[in-house]
């Protein structure tokens, strides 16, 4: 590498540093600054949450990677850059547990021998992440100038903190560190993993409405993670630190839904037999999380409409009225405005819940979501199911993509839940290593959903023969050429509708030596 190029990467990123750039620009920028300077195949900015690694941005890794979370006692490497402030270089025997095997582009997707290197960052003397480079081929770092990796590394804990402050991950960081008061039968924290557009403006919508004291209508179909959306609400709302208390609409009889709201006094009916707390009054100063609300009866929708009008209750049996200061948040897979023209939800109730209401997005409608799900799914995995990797074969990434999901998310989890499990019943629990296949999926509907690609078929190698790398590679480049004919052999273009990132395209043009 010339020196010219050196100055010329780190001139750009420079220039970053005074532009307004979303986050996620500006480290993608930095990494193909990386890869510009070092000789390395793939590399990856980690932000360290807690004692969790999450990957923010990544160049020649899998696209599921992003999906992944490493929790930084389980991969001694990524501790040992932690604890380091010097740059850390691993030796070619290392025995220690690679933390990227199965999610780089090799024949059976180890990183064997090979060099990897990386270094810790540090934002105001505190421990922020790491930097990771790795290179498939022995002695890449051999010559690389010392005090170009130290101003490199100075110079993209600048550019964290730039984007720490541009963007105010500062105060999500916080935000993370307040201890949440959450009255949910799960409290546990879930992230909102997607990328997608269609996430994108979910988040915006969060984010304008959560602030506020309005009353929010989550709408959407079963499984899309309506609840997340609750959770996410009231976790950046101004009553963070308050109870989240949910109630089930659905499981909620008639008889007794008055009791569980809003409370009752003891001697209030049989079974009464001391005073009890209703749903309102834990909620108070917090928020009420009204799930399936479309499935309340009649008669209980006129007493919550009072409740939201008036902010009274009054518990069971009693004659006191009591005041409460709660946020309303609904959800519901039903279409109310249909509820209402039939009469089974009543039209004040609904206007009353709807002040600001926000749709989420099935997943077919956030494809480019699937694989990040899917590896933190997997990820989350690891640990239910006691193995040390799980990865996906190419076939099952495209079935997943492929695939319509009419059950979302959930059903998305529950599919990858049962295929990791047939994947480790016919692989040894203690591999290195599980590979899902398609076939553990068990997606009937695979190849229903309308091609993305092409309508023109791409044709199977027939000479027979041929080892399996050999007609893999040769379907490859066929598909490969088929594409770029179609778009006027633009290269984005053509990375953009095989589904992969720009630096891996262009890598596996000239494995295959096209072009």
């Amino acid at each position: 590498m010339t020196t010219s190029v050196f100055f010329e990467s780190l001139t750009s990123i420079v220039e970053d540093l005074s532009r307004e750039l979303p986050a996620e620009l500006r480290y993608r920028n930095l990494l193909s600054a990386v890869q510009q300077i070092f000789p390395c195949d793939a590399a990856a900015l980690l932000q360290l949450e807690g004692h969790i690694l999450i990957p923010l941005a990544t160049d020649g890794l899998s696209d599921d990677m992003m999906g992944r979370r490493f929790v930084v006692e389980e991969h001694p490497r990524l501790a040992r850059l932690l604890h380091s402030r010097e740059p850390v270089r691993f030796p070619v025997d290392s025995d220690l547990p690679d933390p990227y095997d199965g999610l780089v582009d090799t024949e059976d997707h180890y990183l064997h021998i090979h060099d990897c290197m990386g270094a810790s960052l540090y934002i105001d003397e505190q421990p922020w992440g790491v930097l990771t480079l790795d290179s498939l081929m022995p002695g890449s770092f051999d010559n690389i100038n010392p005090v170009e990796l130290r101003t490199f590394i100075s110079l993209t804990e600048a550019t964290v903190k730039a984007a720490k402050r541009i963007d105010g991950l500062q105060a999500r960081v916080d935000k993370q560190h307040q201890v949440t008061q959450a009255l949910l039968e799960d409290s546990s924290h879930v992230e909102m993993i997607g990328n997608s557009p269609a996430m994108q403006r979910l988040k915006e919508e969060i984010e304008i409405v959560a602030y506020s004291p309005l009353t929010v209508l989550v709408l959407g179909e079963t499984g899309v993670g309506k609840e997340l959306v609750a959770r996410q609400i009231h976790r950046s709302s101004t009553r963070a630190e308050e109870a989240l208390v949910y109630v089930n609409c659905a499981a909620l009889p008639e008889n007794i839904a008055e009791s569980e709201l809003f409370g009752h006094v003891k001697g209030a009916f049989t079974g009464a037999i001391a005073d009890r707390a209703g749903k309102f009054e834990i909620a108070d100063n917090g928020t009420l999380f009204l799930d399936e609300v479309g499935e309340l009866p009649l008669g209980v929708q006129a007493k919550l409409l009072r409740a939201i009008q008036s902010g009274e209750i009054q518990r069971v049996g009693s004659d006191e009225h009591i005041q409460v200061d709660v946020r309303i948040i609904a959800a519901t897979n039903r279409d109310l405005k249909n509820g209402v023209a039939k009469g089974d939800f009543r039209a004040d109730l609904y206007h009353r819940l709807s002040v600001y209401p926000i749709h989420v997005p099935p997943l077919r409608e956030r494809t480019k979501d699937t694989l990040l799900l899917a590896g933190f799914i997997l990820h989350r995995n690891l640990h239910r199911f006691n193995v040390k990797g799980l990865r996906l074969s190419a076939e099952a990434r495209q079935a997943l993509l492929n695939y319509p999901w009419p059950g979302n998310v959930r059903e998305l989890e529950h599919v990858l839940s049962r295929a990791a499990l047939k994947a480790i019943a016919g692989q040894k629990r203690h591999s290195r290593l599980i590979t899902i296949t398609e076939t553990c999926l068990d997606i009937i509907d695979v190849g229903s959903a309308e091609p993305t690609l092409s309508s023109k078929p791409v044709v199977l190698p027939s000479k027979s023969g041929l080892s399996l790398k050999l007609a893999t590679e040769q379907f490859q480049r066929a598909m490969i050429l088929d594409r770029l004919s179609q778009h006027n052999n633009n290269l984005s273009a053509t990375a953009r509708a095989l589904g992969l990132d720009r630096s891996n395209f262009y890598r596996l043009l000239r494995r295959l030596e096209i072009g």
